[in-house]
């Protein structure tokens, strides 16, 4: 006879922990299920579907290979209810019980679903974070202003990675002064660890291109690890042979090169097969080894420590309302260009070409391309965020939603960053190599090839003038603007409108 029903989630891949450590292997049955709703509440990439399914089945049969009873829903069987909440009910009224066992889920809509259950279900902490909600609620008590950068202090301290006693390793907390550089083109540049089809994987995308070949993106080739085993090799393969120049090359951009020394871990962190503790650990070991900089260590653990951990916090902590806000008041429909790539912009050619290609664009194509376009252009965060969720592997709203509601958009008005991430296309060339093949010239700030990010730049700071002239950070552009002749500031306006008309008839620039 069943105790309890414990459900495992898509993103709850760890075993030993949550749920599955409270659990009792001889009387609780463990559910799982493939559904269309987590499939299409946005039209997923067929690449991310792939990797959840194929991470699920695995995941079932290595929990039935340590003695676990598993109940498995594959998303085409017959009995297939199409939701969570569906085959937990199907589930409970199979096994005669009506107790649940879950761990809390990341996204306010799946923890709504299991409030409306008519079952018992009993939430447990998802003790996988580094940072407890409760330890980010007591350190945001109070706070005007919740900045990253002091969060990320605390977890440091707390945690005890690159410290030196009471003193960060190095001297300093931070080493972004030494990780802005651009890269050149390296044929001998390590590439990303890949993964060959197993049978599993080859059935699951099989039954993806049936049911999802609609979607943004190809399935194939796909390559992503699909297992515990696969993940760890991913991260040692990161460690040993991408984590040294980490550091150094984060925020650069090459065209034909969407990887660079990026890690390439967060969906399968983001999955469950690996966690942030064994993430952190293999890069302080590596540094205390001596064969990662400093900078490249602390890069990285802010990534994961700060904020991955960060992002978590705010979502908790402002509830479901936060994916609604829209501070700045932007209503511009996403441009048609974000899906097919159609555009005479070669950066935003490149990234989303790249992210239909792989499902992955790293953090600064994300935040000072594709992200820095839409917000320029004003365009509706609500639809900005259904992308993003949308197109990436390792997209999850309680991570995507705080990157681009409020990083990536400033659209909740400044509560995680103190300003927005707007620029000209002068940090693009600095950073990348799009500009040199791009029809636009980023050395043109008006006339018919001025690059669009030097239009847009001075429009989004005029139109925002109220909010932004007095912000610390961004005092110095307004004064350079108020310098510029009235004649010049006159035409880049003008321009601006026309390009934003332009844009609003055709979806195309």
């Amino acid at each position: 006879m069943v105790s309890r029903l414990v459900l495992v989630l898509g993103d709850q891949l760890t075993r030993g922990a949550g749920a599955l450590a409270r659990a009792d292997k001889g009387r609780d049955l463990v559910v799982m299920a493939e559904v269309m709703d987590e499939a299409t509440y946005v039209r997923h990439h067929p690449k991310k579907i792939i990797l959840v399914l194929s991470a699920m089945r695995k995941f079932a049969a290595a929990l039935e290979g340590d003695g676990w009873r598993v109940a498995y829903t594959k998303l085409d069987a017959e009995a297939n209810t199409g939701s969570l909440s569906g085959e937990l009910l199907r589930r409970a009224e199979a096994e005669a019980t009506d107790r649940v066992l879950v761990t809390q889920p990341g996204e306010w809509r799946l923890r709504q679903a299991l409030d409306d259950l008519p079952l018992k279900v009993e939430v447990v902490p998802d003790d996988r974070f580094l940072c407890p909600p409760e330890v980010f609620a007591d350190w945001a008590k109070g706070r005007k202003a919740m900045r990253m950068e002091h969060f990320y202090r605390m977890m440091r301290r707390r945690t005890g990675y690159l410290m030196a006693g009471d003193d960060p390793a190095g001297g300093k907390w931070n080493f972004d002064h030494d990780n802005r550089k651009p890269a050149r083109d390296d044929l001998l540049r390590a590439v990303p660890l890949k993964h060959d089809h197993c049978e599993v994987t080859r059935e699951v995308v099989a039954l993806v291109k049936e049911r999802f070949g609609d979607h943004f993106g190809a399935p194939e080739p796909f390559w992503f690890a699909t297992d515990r085993k696969g993940a760890r090799a991913c991260l040692q393969d990161f460690v040993r042979n991408h984590l040294p120049d980490f550091g150094t090359y984060q925020d650069a951009m090459l065209a034909g090169d969407p990887f660079l020394h990026h890690a390439l871990i967060a969906p399968y962190l983001n999955l469950g097969l690996l966690t942030p503790a064994e993430v952190c650990d293999a890069a302080q070991a590596a540094h205390d080894a001596g064969d990662v900089p400093i900078n490249s260590a602390e890069g990285f653990i802010r990534q994961i420590l700060g904020w991955r951990e960060y992002v978590r916090g705010i979502y908790d902590l402002h509830g479901p309302g936060y994916v609604d806000q829209n501070a700045l008041g932007h209503k511009r429909a996403l441009p048609g260009f974000y899906w097919d790539g159609e555009t005479d912009m070669a950066c935003v050619k490149a990234v989303v070409d790249e992210t239909r290609e792989h499902a992955y664009a790293h953090h600064i194509q994300r935040l000072m391309i594709t992200g820095n376009f839409a917000l320029l252009a004003g365009v509706d965060p609500a639809q900005v965020h259904d992308w993003y969720l949308s197109v990436y592997a390792d997209a999850y709203e309680w991570v995507e939603a705080p990157n681009t509601i409020g990083m990536s958009q400033f659209a909740d008005g400044g509560v995680l960053a103190s300003k927005p991430y707007a620029s000209s296309g002068a940090y693009i060339d600095r950073m990348s190599d799009y500009c040199g093949t791009c029809a636009y010239s980023v050395k043109d700030k008006t006339g018919d090839r001025a690059c669009p990010f030097n239009l847009l730049y001075w429009h989004f700071l005029e139109r925002h003038r109220d909010r932004f002239e007095r912000n610390p950070r961004m005092a110095q552009m307004y004064r350079t603007w108020d310098r510029m002749d009235t004649e010049r500031r006159k035409t880049v306006l003008c321009e601006a409108d026309n390009f934003l008309r332009r844009l609003a008839a055709s979806g195309r620039v």
